[in-house]
């Protein structure tokens, strides 16, 4: 017997206009609205990519354009929060975690524009997002560690006594394991908590009328600042992920000379 769920109001948007229009019993419409989030996610991929199509297609060692400007100084800005955590080694990493930053920040303020939607309102749009940061994160530590060295990041590093203790590493591993499984978890959940209590506010503000407007537009102001915020506090953690990798790769190295 399926169970009643607790229908989150929110704004209406062009895909669930349209699923209305078409019919709630039609087979599309159900397929709208069960792909609601990412269509909206599509559609932030499609305009990032148009923009950067748009700002590359007369590259050059001189700024042509006013798009190509803005792309780099969108870029370096970037690069240098990166490498400024993980120093040069992470420049490696700009791309990916750039590319998170850019994407989120987008999909965020996308719900402050009429009829669109923020994909990351949804569990499943910033979980997935989470699990790619874990996967990578991880591929990183099994690459620039190598294996053994993956493992004995995991235990802790034990040495002197502690390698000499089977219980200490074996219990260092178990927590650092579940460290990291909770990390996708709490990653993905803040994330969707904040653009998800923006947006009910700023639903429950236009429901009233003309007296709302003055806090609506306020509310308006406070969500873009957050959803900045919110942007650049998941491309950190994500960098603080690599850092903690990439430390200890910097100690193996000073181990070997």
């Amino acid at each position: 017997m399926a169970q009643a769920q607790l229908a989150i109001p929110e704004l209406p948007n062009l895909v669930s206009i349209l699923a209305q229009r078409i019919g709630h019993t039609s087979h599309f419409s159900q397929f709208l609205l069960s792909w609601e989030n990412s269509i909206f996610s599509l559609f932030a991929v499609f305009v990032i990519s148009l923009f950067a199509y748009l700002a590359s297609r007369k590259m050059g060692l001189v700024s042509t354009g006013r798009l190509q400007s803005i792309a780099e100084a969108l870029v370096g800005a970037i690069d240098d929060f990166i490498c400024g955590i993980l120093g040069q080694q992470g420049r490696k990493y700009t791309p990916f975690i750039g590319t998170l930053f850019i994407y989120i920040l987008f999909m965020n303020l996308l719900g402050l524009i009429p009829f669109m939607k923020s994909p990351t309102a949804s569990w499943s749009t910033t979980l997935g997002l989470a699990v790619c940061v874990f996967i990578y994160v991880q591929y990183t530590g099994i690459k620039e560690l190598g294996f053994l060295g993956y493992l004995d990041h995991m235990m802790g590093r034990p040495r002197g006594i502690m390698a000499l203790s089977l219980f200490i590493p074996v219990m260092m591993f178990f927590l650092h394991i579940i460290s990291e499984l909770v990390r996708p978890i709490s990653l993905s959940l803040r994330l969707r908590g904040n653009i998800l209590g923006d947006d009910l506010l700023l639903t429950v503000l236009s429901g009233l009328g003309i007296k709302g407007i003055p806090f609506l537009l306020f509310s308006s102001v406070l969500a873009i600042i957050a959803s900045i915020i919110q942007a650049v506090v998941f491309s950190l953690l994500t960098t603080i992920y690599f850092t903690l990798i990439l430390t200890h790769d910097e100690e193996k190295r000073e181990e070997v000379k």
